[in-house]
């Protein structure tokens, strides 16, 4: 049983981990920006705690992140304005990577996407293109940080029911469930040979468990 930090509790994916980490019996606090989503937050068996992390500074995020076991990091500025999908997807990610190495926390684990690197590809004309930007720092980072890592790359997202199984070997990106990339997640935190990967996966054949074991 470990005590896991949620940043961008009121995520889709976030919403669907919540519950699956409460039935591990971890204690789950999911970390939101609007006051008004707490019952939502609640309703999983998270506690809420309302921070905007991209006012915080690293001292406020050490503080914030500080006594828990795992850090997930699941925020995300949702697109539209590129300066702040800089502050919310590469700085205060990168923020919230120093809190955990400077508070010890021993896991850290970050949503990213499938193709996500320096090697990105997209055109910087493409809406896309500053979100890329930020995952491609905020990851690198994280990378060479002092936390025990684990980077998970999702393909494009859908609304489909679990199908447990994943497919972690494709070379390109297809579609996968955000109930599947909740079960990724729970997966991974207490699974010692996902630590300093980057694990990009699309829904396939392979059971979860198996799939993120090294």
């Amino acid at each position: 049983m470990s005590r896991i930090l949620i940043i961008g509790g009121h995520g889709k994916v976030a919403l669907l981990l919540a519950p699956l980490l409460v039935q591990e019996g971890h204690t789950v606090t999911s970390v939101i920006r609007n006051a008004a989503h707490v019952g939502d937050v609640e309703a999983t068996g998270a506690q809420a705690l309302v921070a905007d992390v991209e006012t915080l500074d690293v001292d406020q995020l050490t503080n914030l992140v500080s006594g828990n076991d795992a850090v997930v990091w699941s925020a995300g500025a949702g697109g539209g304005d590129p300066q702040r999908t800089y502050a919310v997807d590469r700085d205060a990610a990168i923020r919230s990577i120093d809190a955990a190495a400077a508070a010890g926390v021993p896991r850290y684990i970050m949503v990213s996407y499938f193709g996500a690197g320096a090697d990105h590809g997209i055109d910087p004309d493409d809406p896309f293109f500053a979100y890329a930007e930020a995952k491609a720092a905020a990851d690198a980072h994280l990378r060479a940080s002092a936390v025990e890592w684990t980077i998970l790359a999702p393909s494009a997202l859908t609304m489909d029911a679990p199908t447990g199984r994943v497919d972690v070997s494709a070379s390109s990106s297809q579609r996968v469930s955000r109930a599947d990339v909740a079960a990724v997640i729970a997966a991974v935190i207490d699974e010692p040979t996902a630590s300093g990967r980057t694990i990009s996966f699309n829904n396939g054949e392979t059971p979860i468990a198996d799939a993120v074991r090294a």
